[in-house]
């Protein structure tokens, strides 16, 4: 066995020069970290059973807030702010511990032995803290937070091993919130697997045709007429069964799947359409990275053209996300979309920060009242009103009972859905409510 310090390189517990390799923050690079590692694991293996309570341990860490940090103040201030972050990393260690910037603003940390779980988290604790207190760049005040992923190495884990755990457990902390620190368990592994299989699954959903639309009703409160139906996703899976949209959406926007998916959404939802009576409309879901690709406009012409249906048919809904992440692109898309007749609704109103200032940027023809403000008498009168003095339509959303139904119509709402109406079904369903609808 080699010996556990590598040639021309001294411990931390030696007498000698540091660990060395990042000229930014002088502390270990990459290519260091793992090598010591490696050795440390090799050493761990030969002493396994010698001290059971104790092991090494490795802490992946990753500054939250960073990136805005470094855009907003610039790259100079960015590097001096890594600078701090790694005398604030070096000052919570111990000697024989090593700390390394492994690139940008993810770091880690080898707690060599002596080390238990109960002093990993004390120290993890302190980084998190140490972290998040401001710092003076520039004459300017920087807050940036730390996540923390930490895996205790097994005598015979391997060097990809200790790694992946220690990044499975980071990516829990983030999940969770950031700004704290997780330790690896085996559930994590579990986890991990399953979301990789359903990765998997999802990529090829698409090919295999097991998506379809379900359609959820909506009634104009004026007339008590049906007006149109909302195209939902779901995905039917042979194994899986039906998944809903929950569980593969945010999956699919992480992957760069949406757009595609999105896609297939407007040209089917249009296609489904063009069978039902003139009066009734379609409305669709677009994803704020939609907008990204530039394909929009063109994928509703050509979903128009081949099916056969009338501009003012379709209605897309749109959140404030994908006004706010895009800005002006997104309105000349949108105005071109108008232009083909298209009616465009501001989904999800209230959830927002600016949801005002966007009414007054655009001319929607619909604003979607969120359910979880149905119940509120003020917001929905208040809406409505304003809806009414911009010549918007107002929809109301998750209508659960005929009370509250009644309610929404006497507040003015021009539109209502929920499941006092029905809840989403296939399409084959959907025409048999039109025909229900058709005879009252």
């Amino acid at each position: 066995m080699r010996s556990r310090h590598s040639a021309g390189r001294r411990c931390l517990t030696c007498e000698g020069p540091l660990w060395r390799g990042d000229a930014l923050t002088e502390l270990a690079d990459r290519r260091e970290f793992r090598a010591r590692l490696e050795e440390v694991l090799a050493f761990a293996e030969l002493t396994h059973g010698k001290q059971s309570d104790r092991c090494t341990a490795v802490m992946l860490l990753d500054l939250d807030r960073f990136k805005a940090v470094n855009d907003s103040l610039g790259h100079p201030a960015g590097d001096e702010l890594l600078r701090k972050v790694a005398v604030r990393l070096r000052s919570a260690l111990r000697e024989q511990d090593l700390p390394a910037r492994l690139g940008g603003d993810e770091f880690a940390v080898l707690l060599d032995n002596p080390v238990t779980r109960d002093t990993a988290a004390s120290i993890a604790a302190r980084l998190v803290d140490l972290i998040s207190r401001p710092y003076m760049i520039d004459g300017s005040i920087a807050n940036i937070g730390a996540s923390i992923g930490i895996a205790l190495a097994e005598p015979s884990s391997t060097l990809d091993d200790a790694l992946r755990r220690a990044d499975l457990a980071l990516y829990k902390s983030k999940a969770d919130g950031r700004g704290r620190f997780t330790f690896f368990e085996p559930s994590l592994q579990t986890a991990a697997e399953a979301r990789q299989a359903l990765e998997f699954d999802l990529r090829a959903a698409l090919a295999l045709g097991q998506f379809e639309l379900f359609y959820q009703p909506k009634l104009d409160l004026r007339t008590d007429q049906l007006s149109g139906f909302e195209a939902l996703i779901r995905w039917r899976h042979p194994q899986r069964g039906l998944v809903p949209p929950d569980s593969f959406i945010p999956m699919s926007e992480e992957l760069g799947l949406i757009t595609r998916i999105g896609e297939w959404v407007i040209r089917e939802a249009c296609a489904e359409a063009a069978r039902w009576p003139d009066s009734l409309t379609v409305a669709v879901n677009v994803a704020p990275s939609q907008f990204s690709t530039g394909s929009l406009l063109p994928t509703v012409q050509a979903a128009l053209a081949g099916s056969g249906l009338s501009g003012s048919r379709l209605e897309l809904e749109i959140t404030e996300t994908a006004l706010l992440r895009n800005g002006p692109d997104v309105m000349k898309q949108l105005q071109a979309i108008k232009a083909l007749g298209v009616q465009i609704a501001l989904d999800d109103f209230g959830t927002g920060y600016s949801s005002l200032t966007q009414l007054r940027s655009f001319p929607f023809d619909r604003v979607k009242i969120d359910r979880s403000f149905a119940d509120d008498v003020q917001i929905v009168r208040a809406v409505t009103a304003l809806g009414a003095s911009l010549g918007m339509c107002v929809t109301a959303e998750g209508v659960e009972t005929a009370e509250q139904m009644l309610r929404l119509r006497g507040d003015g709402c021009t539109e209502a859905q929920g499941y006092h109406l029905s809840r989403p079904v296939p399409s084959s369903d959907a025409v048999k409510l039109i025909h229900r609808y058709l005879k009252q």
